[in-house]
């Protein structure tokens, strides 16, 4: 049996204020019949083409990176601090960089550098450090007498441990980096977040976030995305997760 079209007359429509011809429509109900896709940085629309897992980094290929990085030759970097705090330190610095590139990190001791009570020579000097050894760390310690202070240069093996707050967390994490995120699946060789595309359909962004956080462990709120899509829509967005 065929379904009735609906009239304006059907639903109590008799005149128009104006001559135009009218419209047809259908009106929609249905999730389904909502399709919302999130257009990149780049202008492309997202769209979920795979479900494969990203491919992994070789152990070999970071090997050869940290080779490189410990054998470049920080010469300039040296001239620049030479200027900035004088030869001898500059010596004690060179020093230190050839103790890491010999690739025994358990034998370098720390370098202190000569007194300093200018505070505001001293906080150019850190932030020298910060800007050109990302791997090096400095803090201030008493100098020779009491009014002169040192800056004191170390190697950073990932901060101090068992101290302050969660420190259980981290004596159980030992040695490995914050960006492991305290999961013994999360490979050291891979980057400190992972970017995917969330496919839903009927459901609310934080529901759907919510069931993948309990199925990897994770709380909801470690994922980063650009505002929620529609539930009663099948959308697709970019995310991020730790």
């Amino acid at each position: 049996m065929a379904t009735k079209t609906i009239v304006e007359s059907d639903v109590g429509i008799i005149c128009y204020i104006s001559k135009l011809p009218g419209f047809r429509g259908i009106l929609k109900q249905r999730y389904s019949d909502f399709i919302v896709n999130e257009v990149d940085m780049e202008g492309k629309v997202v769209h979920l083409t795979s479900l494969d897992a990203p491919q992994e980094i070789g152990e070999e290929t970071v090997t050869m990176t940290d080779d490189k990085e410990n054998t470049k030759s920080y010469a300039s970097e040296i001239d620049a601090f030479r200027s900035l705090a004088g030869n001898s330190d500059a010596k004690h610095l060179e020093a230190l960089l050839c103790q890491i590139n010999s690739g025994v990190e358990d034998s370098i001791s720390p370098v202190i550098l000569s007194p300093d009570s200018d505070k505001s020579h001293r906080t150019a000097i850190h932030s020298f450090f910060k800007q050109n050894f990302k791997f090096l760390v400095t803090d201030v310690v008493d100098g020779p007498d009491a009014s002169s202070k040192c800056i004191r240069v170390r190697l950073n093996i990932g901060g101090q441990k068992n101290k302050g707050r969660n420190s259980k967390k981290r004596k159980e994490r030992g040695d490995k980096p914050f960006d492991s995120r305290g999961s013994e699946n999360w490979s050291e060789n891979d980057g400190k977040f992972l970017r995917f595309h969330l496919y839903k359909e009927n459901k609310e962004t934080q529901e759907a976030l919510g069931l993948i956080g309990k199925m990897l462990g994770i709380q909801p709120r470690s994922f980063g995305f650009a505002g929620t899509k529609d539930k009663r829509s099948i959308s697709t967005q970019r995310k991020r997760g730790i």
